[in-house]
């Protein structure tokens, strides 16, 4: 109990970072999100470029930086960057294990919660979410969708955030409304086919 507790506690600084990124409260790393996300999109899906190409452009340009900083920073006399710390240790690792663990163990449950129970919102806007996906699916390549995913989770929390009260008022009102409409189909529709199913089987019941 004690190690799971104290997972969850070191995941919780990286929680935090994630969403003040995606709420842009750390601007630099979300314009650098944002932007790394339309570089790679560019090269890959509008001039053709192949991934390997790609990531052997960058980590040339990466290993040219540093050699090239490095030895002037030994003809200016100075001492090169200390890199004694760059790596990932084992505590790292398991921690990255865990949290990516506890979303896979998340989506199962809320898959498995939206099957279960009996929220009529949440199962149609998830399958309606999801026959979408599908259709838009049929249009765009995986890497396009996975750049507008990136550039809407980059945009739609901060919007949110900013609209959120306005945002929740719509969203009771289409609530009260969805509700209206299910009452009024459940009152003409479902209750007379049930009751037109009761007199037929005290028809039935009559006749034998």
């Amino acid at each position: 109990m004690a190690a799971t507790s104290q997972s969850s506690d070191s995941s919780l600084p990286k929680l935090d970072t994630v969403r003040d990124i995606l709420l842009w409260r750390k601007k630099k790393q979300s314009f650098l999100v944002l932007l790394t996300a339309t570089a790679t999109w560019i090269l890959l899906d509008v001039y053709q470029f192949n991934f390997l190409t790609v990531i052997s452009y960058v980590a040339m340009f990466i290993v040219t930086s540093l050699f090239l900083s490095g030895n002037l920073l030994r003809l200016l006399g100075k001492e090169p960057p200390d890199l004694s710390r760059v790596g990932i240790t084992e505590k790292s690792a398991l921690e990255m294990g865990n949290t990516i663990r506890a979303w896979v163990e998340a989506g199962i449950r809320w898959m498995f919660q939206v099957a279960a129970e009996r929220e009529w919102f949440v199962f149609v806007g998830t399958v309606s979410g999801l026959w979408l996906l599908s259709r838009v699916a049929r249009c765009v390549d995986l890497l396009t969708l996975l750049y507008i995913g990136i550039v809407m989770g980059m945009t739609v929390p901060a919007m949110y955030v900013k609209y959120e009260d306005k945002i929740g008022r719509s969203e009771e009102k289409l609530k009260a409304q969805l509700k209206r409409y299910y009452d009024t189909l459940d009152e003409k529709v479902v209750k007379k086919i049930q009751n037109k199913v009761t007199v037929g089987e005290k028809k039935v019941k009559k006749v034998e």
